[in-house]
């Protein structure tokens, strides 16, 4: 149904949750082929999985798209999306705080307890100290390793994303005020910002994996430190992709300043990941 009837519009049915699916289906094995070292078949099985993935965000965004600037969405639908948008964050919240509740349990009580006196028979000579390999694993020296230091690159990743924060909302109120130009000159920095921002957090692993033998074997804190700024890693790629879309809608003339959830979604992710990235710097790098 139309929201120029007066009705709640009701999307017909979909193949891109399908296609979707498939591409991660296909990602999904080809990672499990290459971490098993099952090649060609596992680069294979990822660059179809890429291929169909990138089809899938062509097709499903542009009937989004379509369906917005027909004029098919009204007051409710908008308020549906916001409430969409809002739990999706919500859940992204949680999914970090579980993993920033294992990095604690683990520093404030697993490791004080496998050095007191109760297991000091098993682990003779262990001191709890954070990071970490584990009491059996550091009697190996070559699987000793060093944490990366937070007032380098890390700092300078929290710097570039604090100033993304400030474009963005930039952008925004250039929207608002239907300055197009401004608009587009603060999508464009964001994109920008962050793009270099994935490009220090490659060099950093490269750095923590063949200078610092930080490996994500490294004990729990290889793991979580790889977890929590990989999975972080992620939703800057994911949010530098939305923010490119929302680039080339404003250039083409889409979003007005009364109404322009869209970019008001994209914004909302954005803060979001310049938040989670404000934690882990703090507890991931400087309270090491």
């Amino acid at each position: 149904m139309s929201a120029t009837t007066g009705g709640y519009y009701f999307a017909p049915p979909s193949k891109w949750p399908v296609v979707g699916s498939t591409a991660l289906l296909f990602l999904g094995a080809g990672t499990v082929m290459w971490m098993n070292q099952i090649q060609p078949y596992g680069y294979v099985a990822q660059l179809v999985g890429f291929a169909i993935l990138v089809y899938m965000l062509f097709g499903w965004f542009g009937n989004v798209i379509s369906e917005s600037e027909s004029g098919l969405y009204n007051k409710q639908v908008d308020a549906s999306y916001r409430w969409s948008m809002s739990w999706f964050i919500f859940s992204e919240v949680m999914f970090f705080a579980a993993f920033f509740g294992a990095l604690y349990y683990a520093r404030v009580f697993s490791v004080p307890w496998l050095a007191d006196m109760d297991n000091a028979f098993l682990w003779q000579g262990y001191a709890a100290k954070w990071p970490t390999l584990g009491p059996y694993f550091e009697q190996n020296p070559a699987l000793v390793f060093q944490s990366m230091g937070a007032w380098g690159i890390p700092a300078l990743n929290t710097a570039l994303l604090l100033a993304s924060g400030v474009t963005i909302t930039y952008a925004h109120h250039c929207l608002i005020a239907n300055n197009r130009k401004g608009l587009i000159l603060g999508l464009a920095a964001t994109i920008a910002l962050g793009a270099v921002f994935l490009g220090f957090q490659v060099y950093e692993y490269v750095h923590a994996y063949s200078d610092l033998n930080l490996k994500l074997s490294s004990g729990v804190f290889g793991s979580t430190f790889y977890m929590l700024t990989g999975f972080h890693g992620f939703h800057v790629t994911l949010g530098a992709i939305m923010l490119t879309v929302i680039l080339f809608r404003s250039i083409k003339g889409h979003f007005k300043p009364e109404s322009h959830f869209g970019f008001e979604a994209v914004a909302w992710y954005w803060h979001f990941v310049d938040v989670v990235w404000l934690g882990l710097f703090i507890f991931v790098y400087v309270l090491v």
